[in-house]
C-alpha cells in the first residue's frame, strides 16, 4: 500500500515537469522578442556622443532625453496626421461595415451572396495594382495629397474586411429578434438602431483596432498619394533614416521609432481582451 501510494505521489511530476519546460520556453521567446527593445530603448535615453552601435547594449552612462525631444519636434506634425487618418478612417469603415454586414445578414435580397462574394474580393485586391488609378481619381475630384482623399482610399479598402467581420457576427444573432421588431412595425435602421447595434460592442472592438493598426501603419499609400502637409509618422519616421549630416543620430532615430509604435501598442494594451473577446464571440456563436 506504501508503495503503491508513493507510485500514485510520484505521477504528477511528469505534468509538472512539462509546464516548467513550457514556461521556460516561453520565456526565453519573450525575452528573445524583447532583446531589440531593451536596445531601442537605452538608445533613446542616450547623449549623441553615446549613441553608438559598439555600446547598444550598455546602459547610458548618463540619461538625456535629448533624442526623445528631437523625435518629438520632426514626427509631430506626422503624428497628429495619423490621428486623424487612423481615427476617422477607422470609424466610418466601422460603421459602413456594420450596415453593410447588417443589411447582408439580416435584410436578405436577391443577389446578396453575390454582393457579398464582391465585397470579399476586394479584400484580395493588391494595393500595387490599384495605385494609378487611384492616383488619377484622387487628382480628379481634388483630393490627392490631401487627408481627406487617404482617408477616402483607406475606407474603401477596410469595408470588405469590416463587412466580413460584422457580417459573420451579425449571423449568430437570432433571426425571430428581427423578425419580432419587423411585426412591431420596426424598419430596417429602426430594427438596427435598438436591436442589432446595442450587441455589436464586441463587433465594433475588433473592426476598430483592426482598421486602427492598418491606418497607423500604413506606408505605401501615404507616400504615393499624400504630400508633406499630409504625411502621416510612418513616412516622416522613413525619413529620418539616415539624416545626420555628420553623424547618425542613433538615440534620436530610436525614440522616433518608439513614439512612432506608442500608440498602437496602447491600443493593444488598453482594448486588447476586447479585441480577444470580440474574436471568440463570434467563433463560438457561429
Amino acid at each position: 500500500m506504501t508503495a503503491l501510494h508513493g507510485g500514485a505521489r510520484a505521477r504528477p511530476r511528469g505534468p509538472r515537469a512539462m509546464r516548467m519546460v513550457r514556461f521556460a520556453l516561453l520565456l526565453a521567446f519573450a525575452l528573445l522578442f524583447l532583446m531589440p527593445v531593451y536596445v531601442l530603448i537605452v538608445t533613446s535615453f542616450k547623449s549623441i556622443q553615446e549613441a553608438d552601435p559598439s555600446t547598444a547594449w550598455s546602459l547610458p552612462g548618463e540619461w538625456s532625453t535629448d533624442g526623445w525631444s528631437a523625435a518629438w519636434e520632426t514626427l509631430r506634425p506626422g503624428l497628429a496626421n495619423s490621428v486623424k487618418i487612423a481615427v476617422s478612417g477607422s470609424l466610418i469603415a466601422a460603421v459602413l461595415g456594420s450596415l453593410n454586414g447588417y443589411v447582408l445578414s439580416k435584410w436578405r435580397f436577391p443577389g446578396a451572396d453575390a454582393v457579398f462574394t464582391l465585397f470579399l474580393f476586394g479584400m484580395f485586391i493588391p494595393y500595387q495594382a490599384v495605385m494609378i488609378p487611384l492616383a488619377g481619381l484622387l487628382t480628379d475630384i481634388e483630393l490627392v495629397g490631401t487627408i481627406r482623399g487617404l482617408v477616402l482610399v483607406h475606407v474603401v479598402y477596410g469595408i470588405p474586411i469590416c463587412t466580413l467581420i460584422f457580417r459573420n457576427y451579425y449571423v449568430t444573432i437570432p433571426n425571430e429578434l428581427i423578425e419580432a421588431a419587423r411585426v412591431d412595425g420596426a424598419g430596417m435602421f429602426r430594427t438596427y438602431g435598438s436591436i442589432v447595434l446595442p450587441v455589436s460592442g464586441p463587433a465594433f472592438a475588433v473592426t476598430l483596432i483592426w482598421q486602427f493598426t492598418s491606418l497607423w501603419n500604413d506606408f505605401l499609400f501615404a507616400v504615393f498619394l499624400g504630400a508633406p502637409d499630409s504625411w502621416p509618422v510612418t513616412v516622416m519616421l522613413n525619413n529620418t533614416a539616415g539624416s545626420g549630416a555628420v553623424a547618425v543620430q542613433y538615440n534620436q532615430q530610436m525614440a522616433s521609432a518608439l513614439l512612432a509604435s506608442l500608440p498602437t501598442l496602447l491600443v493593444y494594451l488598453l482594448l486588447g481582451r476586447f479585441f480577444m473577446r470580440g474574436l471568440m464571440a463570434g467563433a463560438l456563436k457561429g
